[in-house]
Parts: C-alpha cells; structure tokens; sequence
C-alpha cells in the first residue's frame, strides 16, 4: 500500500523509506543498534569526581557507564552535568568524593529486544540510555534512543557533521582512515602484515583497542611495525573515535611511551 501511495504520488520516496523502516523496526534487535562493548568507555566506581570529569571531558561523553570489578559488572551510569553541579556547589568533592557517590541506576535490556518495544520502554522510563546485556548477562554494549530513531530517520547528523573519505593520504606520507576501516584493508595500505582472523578484530579502531588493552579516547596511539596508529576525535554529537591517523615513526620515536587513556 505505501510503495502504490508513492506510485501515485501521494507521498514522497522518503516518506516511503521513512513508514517501511517504522515497519522494519519490530525486526531488529538492540544488538543490532548498540553501540559495541569494544566502543565503549568506562570509568571505576572508585575514581575521584575530578578524574570522571577529565575523562568526560576527553572523550566528549556526557554519560558514562561506572563498573565495579570489571567491564561485565556495571553498576551505575555517571552523568558529567552531575558531577560539574557537584563540585561548582562543593570544591572540595573533586578530590575528596567518588564516581559511586553520584552515579545513577542503570538500565539493563537484552540483547535480543526488539528496538520498537525497546523505545517505548525508554520513553516510558524516561532513560535515554540502556546497557545492553547478552544471554550470559555479560554486556554486549549499549544503546541510546537516538542510535534507535536514527533506524527510522537515518543518520542524524549536526553542523559539526562532515562527510570524510575512507582514506585520505597525508603530504608528510602518513594515513588518515576511518576507524571503521576493515583492518586487513588497512594493513595492504601501508605495507605491514595483520591478519584480521589471528588478531580476533575487524575494524582499525578495534586493532588499535586490541594493542593498548583498553578503549582508546582521542590522543591514545599505539605503535606496530615500524607505525604510530593514534585515534582521533570524531565530528558530531556521537564523540566516538572517528579516524585514526597512521605515521610513520623512526626506532627513536618508537621507543616513545604511548599516550595514556586510562
């Protein structure tokens, strides 16, 4: 009925895509629009509120998952305006209190709910984000209503939003790829031997996490074979990892320690 409405132009083609993707939205999952445990950035129970902020503020995310023993143990979500009202109000709580004393309940839903349930419950519950957990109870990652609408409306972009190559060669011979660029890819570009099935990754940015132990935040770099590979800050309202720039770097330079996101 709506692809006739549209051959009788009584809605537009957008329009169309817009009512089929409410449709599809009963047929995906929260899996399928989280984002991924390898994404995400987390912060002790234990830290000061001075150091929740700085990473807030490093990694330009204002909502932030607090585990206790390890990334599967998540307790609470720390929100920054939460922790800057605290210490504008009390100075002294930047070094003196802990992420636990402010963190908020979390969310939890399955991995296998399916997204349009899944947003009515948010809007019900009046959260804008969910830690998503799979059959082991175990996250898998977590998903905001916005990751949800974007499956209706597509991408939501903002003025800070900028359309950027795949691959964009540097006067100085360095490389700047997208972090979503599939490793192997990657590792034909500038000349060294990765293997994406040995390494357990898909993704440059998953590379990167995978050779520092943690969730790289923009500024963290990690040098293979004779490389420097250091995430850098993606444009927009998501804040995630948007390229990583790959140097060449000299056996001095090497030696250099990494920079440190934790």
């Amino acid at each position: 009925m709506v692809d006739q409405a549209e051959a009788d132009d009584l809605i537009e083609d957008d329009e169309r895509q817009m009512i089929h993707s409410v449709f599809e939205l009963g047929d995906t999952f929260a899996k399928e629009v989280m984002v991924p445990r390898t994404e995400m950035v987390f912060v002790e129970r234990s830290k000061t509120l001075r150091q929740a902020m700085s990473l807030g503020l490093r990694s330009g995310f204002s909502r932030i998952p607090v585990i206790g023993e390890n990334s599967d143990d998540i307790v609470g979500i720390v929100y920054l305006k939460d922790i800057v009202r605290r210490v504008f109000e009390h100075r002294e709580a930047e070094q003196s209190e802990r992420v636990e004393s402010l963190m908020r309940v979390p969310y939890f839903v399955p991995d296998s709910k399916p997204a349009d349930a899944l947003l009515r419950d948010m809007q019900s519950a009046r959260v804008h984000m969910a830690v998503v957990v799979d059959e082991y109870g175990g996250t898998a990652g977590l998903v905001t209503i916005e990751d949800i609408l974007e499956e209706i409306v597509g991408e939501i972009a903002d003025e800070y939003d900028t359309a950027a190559p795949e691959v964009a060669e540097l006067a100085d011979g360095a490389f700047r790829v997208l972090a979503r660029m599939h490793v192997d890819d990657f590792a034909d570009l500038i000349g060294i031997e990765i293997d994406s099935e040995d390494e357990g990754v898909d993704t440059v940015l998953g590379f990167v996490a995978k050779r520092l132990g943690r969730v790289p935040i923009p500024g963290a770099s990690a040098d293979v074979d004779g490389w420097r590979l250091t995430a850098e800050q993606g444009a927009g309202r998501r804040n995630r990892i948007g390229t990583v720039l790959a140097q060449r770097v000299s056996v001095d330079d090497a030696k250099a320690p990494e920079a440190d996101d934790a």
